[in-house]
């Protein structure tokens, strides 16, 4: 599991995630609008809006607010029009970032990414500089203390998982996103809650990063993960769990 993953899962104990409700939800809405948009209202024929109607649903979203977000999308309603916006950079270290936002400003979510990025030790980079270090795909992360191995290990493959690896605390379950939504049930059926389960660009190597600039890229991430317009952020770094536990106290 790399320093990325372990960070949010570290983040998902400490209770820091739920301090941000607001902001989860409002990249919810967002996500909610643009799948509707693109592929229609209906999640059964939408599996990008049955993902994030699924996520919202983990997160609490009253079915309120998750359908006024689809009828946004489908032109039922009035709302904003979000363009999907993919940057890429570096971190310190020489760590590779893409960084997904939706915005309704172009101009003014570079601008600030560039000016982000550059605060922290990192610069905006070219279209396709780094994104072929990357590959789409479905991430599942499980505690050890929620799961006999054996029975997620067979219930995972079962369900079209391509690789599981041991990290010490957790398991990392990968699968193709097609098969994602079918191993993700799967684990739950086990009665296990995944401490985060979503469609990811997983990196195909790591940075090992420690001391100075692993708080420079931990406080880049936090910096980047705030801004308004960015639904996801994805980076090829490694900590130790101290690092990461220092910069979150």
């Amino acid at each position: 599991m790399s320093g990325h993953s372990k960070w949010h899962t570290i983040k998902h104990k400490k209770g820091a995630a739920d301090a941000k409700r607001g902001k989860v939800f409002t990249r919810l809405i967002k996500e909610l609008t643009v799948a509707a948009r693109g592929g229609g209202g209906d999640p059964d024929m939408n599996p990008r809006l049955r993902t994030v109607v699924a996520e919202a649903k983990a997160n609490n979203m009253p079915r309120e607010n998750i359908e006024r977000a689809i009828r946004r999308g489908t032109g039922e309603e009035p709302g904003v029009t979000y363009d999907e916006v993919t940057y890429e950079g570096y971190g310190p270290g020489g760590v590779a970032m893409m960084i997904e936002t939706l915005t309704d400003n172009r101009n003014r979510t570079v601008g600030e990414m560039r000016f982000i990025l550059g605060k922290h030790a990192g610069n905006l980079a070219a279209e396709n500089s780094v994104a072929w270090m990357f590959s789409r795909k479905g991430q599942i992360l499980v505690e050890k203390g929620q799961a006999d191995e054996d029975a997620l290990l067979a219930a995972a493959l079962d369900a079209g998982a391509d690789d599981i690896s041991d990290d010490g605390d957790g398991w990392e379950i990968v699968s193709a996103p097609e098969r994602f939504e079918a191993v993700r049930d799967a684990v739950k059926a086990l009665g296990i809650e995944p401490a985060r389960a979503a469609i990811a660009m997983i990196p195909q190597n790591f940075i090992k990063l420690s001391g100075k600039e692993a708080q420079q890229m931990l406080r880049l991430m936090e910096a980047i993960e705030d801004h308004d317009d960015v639904q996801h952020v994805w980076a090829n770094f490694d900590v130790e769990e101290k690092e990461i536990e220092a910069s979150l106290a």
